[in-house]
């Protein structure tokens, strides 16, 4: 998934996910210049987010 493809996915701004991509906050590889995004990789990346909020709110 290219960036413009994958904010709307996670709902975020691309800028605020290439931003993440840059401090390796998020999966991602890179295809020359370009952020790339394995959706599998993101749901798992989802998955342990909701994880870690459920863990802050107990």
């Amino acid at each position: 998934m290219t960036v413009k493809e994958a904010a709307p996915y996670i709902g975020s701004s691309e800028y605020k996910l290439r931003e993440m991509a840059r401090q390796k906050q998020i999966p991602h590889y890179r295809v020359g210049n370009r952020i790339m995004f394995r959706k599998t990789s993101l749901d798992v990346w989802i998955s342990k987010q909701e994880e870690e909020n459920l863990r802050e709110q107990a």
